[in-house]
């Protein structure tokens, strides 16, 4: 795969040591440009990274002109992917685009039908789904060993210093970091969120300036739910990045801290007693994937496009958990339950 990279701040060094140290795309990526506003960033990642002959530039259509690549790995901020994917997609480029899918709903509408026009695969990054842990927890769901999924809950609470722009946004936790976690709960559940009810705060001494914590509860169609409490500006107990999560069936409970080996699930052992005993569920050993986290989406990515098939984050899964996100933000401001626009 032929594949121009546009965004080449900070994040591109996680992309870039990706596919440099996960042999399967070492093989089979060649990174022939790199495109930034500021230039010298395009050409410093070319050199840094070893790909001396790669086409750098600020323009993204004239370096697809010259480097002819398969695909565009969209790294820019989420005011500009509208654009940028856009441009890739008709350009005849596959995408592959971090989070989020776009910086509103009706433009991730918009690329969708873009991308169905072009015939080309638009991908998003969620590397939650490319974690053993994860993957572990949702084959322990589907067994039916804790019976019918009737409720998922996910804590995520990190004391996060980031500086820079996300101290200055709106929603800052819904918007820039629940994605992940509402996109892991649609990975784990068997029915879709159709509507959620959603505070928003920003607690005493918070050095955001709005929104850093929040408490959603969603309505799923098939009488489940997922709830999700958040925060960034909790310190003195952080979860993991991938958070906490507590997964409630018909014949008992599963729980995951987010690590690959912290997953454990009993059931109960009689129907009768005030307080039932309970005995621990046999778990399935952590899957080995060919390769995790980023490096996994890539490799779905490459995979999805020398095959044909369908990526697991492909735009037309990911608009969902996009829309849980703009639905959260909607009941938050509104302090009513919302219905999912998709």
């Amino acid at each position: 795969m032929r594949a121009v990279m546009v965004g080449c701040g900070a994040m591109s060094n996680g992309w870039l040591k990706a596919i440099r140290e996960t042999p399967a795309l070492n093989e089979r990526v060649d990174m022939v440009g790199f495109v930034d506003l500021d230039e010298t960033a395009a050409k410093r990642q070319a050199s840094e990274y070893g790909y001396t002959s790669a086409v750098t530039g600020s323009d993204l259509e004239a370096v697809i002109a010259e480097a002819k690549p398969d695909a565009v790995f969209d790294l820019v901020i989420p005011g500009a992917r509208r654009k940028v994917a856009a441009q890739a997609l008709n350009a005849g480029c596959h995408v592959l685009s971090e989070k989020p899918m776009a910086n509103t709903l009706p433009e991730a509408k918009e690329l969708l039908q873009i991308a169905q026009d072009a015939g080309k695969m638009h991908v998003i990054i969620q590397n939650r789904r490319h974690l053993p842990g994860i993957r572990r927890l949702k084959d322990v769901i589907e067994s039916g060993a804790i019976g019918e999924l009737t409720a998922l809950h996910a804590d995520f609470y990190i004391g996060a210093h980031f500086g820079g722009f996300r101290e200055e946004m709106d929603h800052v936790l819904l918007l820039d970091m629940a994605i992940h976690t509402f996109d892991a709960a649609r990975f784990l559940m068997p029915s879709e969120p159709v509507g959620v009810y959603c505070q928003e705060t920003n607690p005493e001494g918070s050095w955001y300036k709005h929104g850093a914590a929040a408490n959603a509860l969603f309505d799923n169609a098939d009488g489940s739910v997922f709830t999700y409490r958040g925060s960034w500006v909790a310190e003195g107990a952080n979860t993991s990045w991938e958070s906490s999560w507590r997964a409630i069936g018909t014949k008992g409970t599963a729980l995951w801290d987010g690590s690959t080996d912290g997953l454990s699930a009993n059931v109960t052992t009689s129907a009768t007693d005030f307080m039932p005993a309970v005995e621990p569920v046999a778990l399935p050993d952590p899957k080995t994937l060919p390769a995790e986290a980023h490096a996994g989406v890539i490799l779905d990515f490459v995979e999805a496009v020398e095959t044909g098939r369908t990526a697991l984050t492909a735009n037309t899964d990911n608009i969902k958990s996009l829309a849980m996100v703009f639905a959260a933000i909607d009941s938050a401001e509104t302090g009513a339950r919302v219905k999912l626009d998709i």
